[in-house]
């Protein structure tokens, strides 16, 4: 690859962050995209392929802090969001520039000019260790009862991640043979070198794709992958006050992870059914409940239930109106800090569907006695 070519990307879109992506934007955005890319998941698909060597080489700069940093200055020297090499008499090309820089030869020592850029050297380096790589993370879903949503609970879940192979013990090999360290990266995975004397760059090892060893006889069950699928049964508690269509992580309990890395995390989808009495407003519980005529125009105390199957006695004041909201305090939601929400209940005005004959006289001397100055209408007409 020139140094031409290598200038021109621009590995803040090669990874799809900003150019002031914070280093932990950057790590997850080349973890995303490197799981998604891997060799070992795009069997024969060059495209993806060649995707990850071009995330590989991205981070390989831009999580150093110093490479990335001579990097963003020579961008800003020759133009943002890649480079731009004029030509065709619009100003000097970045051929004219390398050749002033060496001493009249073209692709000469940059170094002068950049201040050996990126620390790059015109040797070929290996890194000799092949370090752990970090299990996938794997989802899944769990129903629970609108109870165990405000409370918590611990569900039982089967989930399917991927792990060493049982046949081959995650080596990809045959049984009765081993895989052998690649001679190519020495083991690594990945090869290091430079460009043009001037650019360190990172690639997943052609030789033996980025794994690290070379499998001559390859596993019959996962095909010398060293990879397989497996079905767990785990417990897993869902914490008090988790909402409908909540996404809860579980750290450590996804796929196992290689070379003595960490396992990768579950992520539960949460459903939560609804429940026949109450609703649920933030961390506080709601309930509707209905009065008779009579409790709400002269007052009393009601019988409420809550949750838990206790009941608490409601005071209602004298002309109560219908939909009016009352707080009971403590019986709503477990927060997360210890403390509990609300229930707020809600008085629905009940009118009876039938009267007998000492009901309909007495409402009539009741609305006798309340005479004409009680009209609810009287202000749609000014009165």
């Amino acid at each position: 690859m020139s140094t031409k070519d290598w200038l021109e990307k621009d590995y803040y879109k090669v990874l799809g962050v900003s150019s002031d992506a914070k280093p932990d934007e950057i790590k997850k955005a080349f973890r995303k995209l490197a799981r998604e890319n891997h060799p070992d998941q795009n069997q024969n698909n060059p495209s993806a392929e060649q995707r990850f060597k071009d995330i590989s080489e991205a981070n390989s700069v831009l999580s150093d802090p110093k490479k990335r940093k001579e990097y963003d200055e020579a961008r800003s020297m020759f133009g943002g969001g890649g480079f731009r090499f004029p030509g065709g008499g619009q100003g000097p090309s970045m051929e004219d520039l390398f050749r002033n820089a060496g001493g009249g030869q073209a692709g000469g020592n940059i170094s002068d000019l950049f201040g050996n850029l990126f620390g790059g050297t015109s040797t070929r380096r290996t890194t000799t260790s092949r370090g752990p790589r970090r299990g996938q993370d794997i989802e899944g879903e769990a129903s629970i009862d609108f109870t165990d949503a405000v409370n918590g609970v611990t569900v039982t879940m089967q989930t399917v991640s991927d792990e060493a192979c049982a046949a081959c013990s995650g080596t990809g090999a045959k049984s009765g043979t081993l895989p052998k360290v690649c001679p190519t990266c020495q083991g690594s995975g990945m090869q290091t070198s430079t460009s043009g004397g001037v650019f360190a760059v990172s690639e997943p090892c052609k030789d033996c794709r980025g794994r690290g060893l070379i499998v001559e006889e390859p596993c019959p069950i996962c095909g010398g992958s060293g990879r397989g699928r497996s079905t767990k049964s785990m417990q897993v508690r869902i914490p008090a006050g988790v909402t409908d269509g909540q996404k809860i992580r579980i750290k450590g309990k996804g796929g196992a992870g290689e070379n003595g890395g960490a396992p990768g995390d579950l992520y539960v989808l949460v459903h939560v059914r609804p429940h026949k009495l109450f609703g649920r407003k933030g961390d506080n519980l709601t309930l509707t409940v209905p009065v008779t005529f009579t409790e709400a125009a002269l007052g009393g105390d009601i019988s409420v239930p809550t949750l838990s199957g206790q009941r608490v006695t409601l005071k209602i004041g004298p002309g109560t109106p219908n939909g009016r909201t009352f707080r009971v305090r403590g019986k709503g939601v477990h927060k997360a800090d210890g403390s509990t929400g609300d229930l707020l209940v809600t008085v629905e005005v009940q009118v009876p569907n039938a009267l007998n004959d000492t009901a309909k006289e007495a409402l009539a001397s009741f609305a006798a006695a309340m005479g004409d100055d009680t009209d609810p209408r009287a202000s749609l007409y000014g009165g």
